[in-house]
């Protein structure tokens, strides 16, 4: 086993240079060949930004859609009235109705996503302090909290993703998987891209994007070169 793991750290070191700024296209396809893991392992991006997050006008958070998804099924708990509990499984939900609340202060949270309606906030404040922590608690700039909870579950099963950056300024996400074709994977990275660009803070001075790194699981980053995400 170790002589494999030396083998394969081997191939990494071969095709990557840590000193090097990759234009997305090589990005891409070298992700898929130094990724030597069994599983599906996921594409993530990490940007770091020049922002402040302790100033609340420098907060970079949002949604996404990913033109080709992220490659597994989303699991999104819908807490929605009775009237609007077909139209939350004719989109997709995994789990539906108010009871749910209650499983969740007994500990069950096997969910990735909850879409909820405005009027159903407040009794969500009683696992307020289980759902914050995870990033779970539905916000309305997140599109979680929606008077059209169908279309908002559509969009999230469709390839919808939400992001924040953490207090470093960074923004961590998966944005596919390696079984993704190299043209998927650069698509998904360039729709995640510019989202973030057209998020820039307009209190945000100098220059907004310090670093774009891509990686698969347990695998090497790859630093992007940040003028592949120009005008494309």
């Amino acid at each position: 086993m170790s002589n494999k793991l030396t083998k394969n750290r081997k191939k990494i070191l071969e095709k990557t240079n840590k000193h090097k700024k990759y234009s997305l296209d090589e990005a891409s396809i070298i992700l898929k060949e130094i990724s030597f893991v069994k599983f599906d392992a996921s594409v993530d991006i990490s940007i770091h930004l020049n922002i402040d997050t302790r100033i609340p006008n420098q907060m970079v958070r949002g949604t996404v859609q990913l033109p080709h998804g992220i490659g597994r099924n989303v699991y999104v708990l819908a807490l929605v009235t009775k009237d609007k509990e077909l139209e939350a499984k004719e989109a997709g939900a995994d789990y539906i109705g108010l009871d749910y609340i209650e499983r969740i202060k007994s500990g069950w949270i096997d969910i990735d996503v909850i879409v909820a309606m405005p009027s159903v906030m407040t009794q969500l404040s009683s696992v307020a302090k289980i759902l914050g922590p995870r990033g779970l608690m539905p916000n309305p700039q997140m599109d979680t909290v929606s008077t059209n909870p169908g279309n908002s579950i559509k969009e999230i099963k469709s390839g919808k993703i939400s992001f924040k950056a953490d207090r470093y300024g960074i923004i961590h996400a998966s944005i596919g998987k390696v079984s993704f074709n190299s043209e998927y994977i650069s698509n998904n990275a360039k729709a995640f891209m510019n989202k973030i660009i057209r998020s820039k803070p307009s209190s945000s001075k100098g220059s907004y994007i310090k670093s774009i790194y891509l990686s698969t699981t347990m695998s090497s980053s790859l630093l992007v070169d940040y003028k592949s995400f120009i005008n494309k």
